[in-house]
């Protein structure tokens, strides 16, 4: 639709202008930095940043209905710059002009509400958000577009020339990085770190295809980390994980679309997300908060954090009640089948702390919990998922072993409606099914197969054919009809079909 076909109020706001004042403030020390120059930590202290906006209080003025007009016209526009993330452009990157936007298709992903059977086998209604279906298969499109949007501003505006991206990897942000910095080449290259073998084939494959260097380190993703930080301290390379605090701006927009999705009403909602790097809980925790303080939503919804017991530090953080006691303490991870979340040292630790509590102080009661699954678990509950019609990877499995952990702990209620974060396409992982299938999980993962869940293909021989069944090269006469009565009986008695 052209601006014109819109109604007057709201014509003014749907192209927006730029605005605001966004600086980096140190979760530490409480200082600010300016934009105009690459931060990840704080150079006083060199604690982690957020990216706040001096001017968020212009946003309050807007009433309530007029932003969500604002937001639901503009899925209509043909700007491709407002087709994506932006569409909440007040509220990711202001700063930015539309024209130093980057967009790939990612944002808008369905959410997919369970079938009956399923939704009566867990206890309450619930939904999957497909983060699978953003444009490099993963939620990590949603953080690359913000970066690499403001890469491209200080491109533009020739605050750098060229840059070279780099990322750890477990890989999925390997893959997303990847793929963004290969939209800006030449004037952006990638580098890529990823723990040897602990990236399945088709993860691997996505950093290749799109051009980057790609380095395989011995260890494990935190070690991938240190050295990607010590990269960062002593050379001129732009950081691509989620200690940039561009990322956080760009995931918030999963807190954006829920709310959207759902009509702006939280009261009765949970989101339940798997915690890896803790970047992606701390976005979701920051974008709903956001919008309940412009009044965009009335209430904060309930947020379940899941981590495996594979690799499981900040729940071990909360597991200890008394908060004067807690005290976080990086652990030794094992093999995990949620791969992205095989972290025993998350870099968005100290935002977590942080905005847990003000999320909490914000809705009045605790509102954001954190639960421990199995590795067992997490299978048996992706398997379950998809048997009943959902494409859940791994992280989605874990997600939903994770509501039924929390409802278990009471968490959440059986009149409550989730919202479950399947993180990435189910097709990066399967591998992992197979494994299952065939029952050949090393013993680290600690997985059984369930013999209910196993399916494996039914094969026919070809007896009796005295040529063999090729394409282009078709075989006739009596064997061969008696090789398709056979097939099809043979089905029909399995299948238990009756004859009509």
């Amino acid at each position: 639709m052209k601006i014109n076909d819109f109604p007057e109020n709201v014509r003014s706001h749907l192209v927006p202008k730029t605005q605001g004042n966004l600086v980096y403030r140190c979760l530490g020390c409480q200082k600010k930095y300016g934009i105009d120059r690459l931060l990840y930590t704080c150079p006083n202290c060199h604690q982690v940043l957020l990216i706040d906006d001096e001017c968020f209080g212009r946003l309050k003025k807007i009433p309530a209905k007029t932003w969500h007009q604002i937001f639901d016209y503009r899925k209509m526009l043909t700007v491709p710059a407002l087709k994506g993330i932006f569409r909440y452009y007040e509220f990711i990157g202001p700063v930015l002009p539309l024209s130093a936007i980057v967009y790939l298709g990612e944002g808008n992903t369905p959410v997919v509400e369970a079938n009956r059977n399923l939704q009566e086998k867990i206890g309450l209604r619930f939904y999957f958000k497909n983060e699978g279906q953003n444009p490099s298969a993963s939620f990590k499109d949603r953080g690359m577009a913000s970066a690499l949007s403001y890469f491209h501003f200080l491109l533009n505006t020739g605050k750098v020339s060229e840059l070279l991206t780099v990322c750890a990897s477990s890989g999925d942000t390997s893959a997303s990085a990847a793929l963004y910095a290969a939209y800006l080449s030449p004037r952006v290259k990638s580098a890529v770190l990823l723990p040897r073998g602990k990236v399945t084939p088709q993860q691997l494959s996505q950093p290749l295809g799109n051009g980057a260097t790609v380095f395989e380190i011995p260890g494990v993703f935190d070690d991938c980390m240190k050295v990607v930080e010590t990269l960062v301290d002593n050379y001129s390379v732009a950081l691509l994980n989620s200690k940039n605090a561009w990322r956080l701006l760009g995931q918030e927009s999963y807190s954006y679309e829920i709310a959207q999705d759902f009509e702006y009403e939280m009261e009765d909602k949970v989101v339940v997300v798997p915690v890896g790097n803790a970047g992606n809980i701390t976005a979701i925790m920051n974008g709903f908060l956001k919008f309940y303080d412009a009044g965009i939503i009335n209430a904060l919804p309930k947020i379940i954090g899941v981590q495996s017991s594979h690799a499981n530090p900040v729940y071990k953080y909360y597991s200890e009640p008394i908060i004067e006691k807690r005290k976080f303490v990086p652990v030794a991870v094992k093999p995990s089948v949620a791969q992205a979340a095989m972290i025993g040292n998350p870099v968005s630790m100290p935002r977590v702390i942080h905005l847990t509590e003000r999320y909490n102080h914000s809705a009045g009661q605790q509102k954001v919990f954190f639960v421990e699954v199995t590795e067992q678990a997490i299978m048996d509950f992706q398997l379950m998922a998809n048997r009943n019609g959902h494409i859940a990877c791994t992280h989605g499995g874990e997600s939903l072993a994770g509501l039924v952990c929390a409802m278990k702990s009471g968490f959440v209620e059986k009149s409550d409606v989730a919202i479950l974060n399947s993180t990435a396409h189910v097709l990066k992982f399967l591998g992992f099914q197979e494994m299952y299938f065939t029952n050949k999980f090393p013993p680290d993962f600690e997985i059984k197969p369930n013999p209910e869940l196993i399916n494996s293909p039914i094969r026919f021989e070809q007896k009796n054919l005295t040529r063999a069944l090729k394409p282009g090269k078709p075989t006739e006469g009596e064997a061969f009809v008696q090789f398709i009565k056979r097939v099809s009986d043979k089905i029909a008695s399995h299948m238990k079909l009756k004859r009509v």
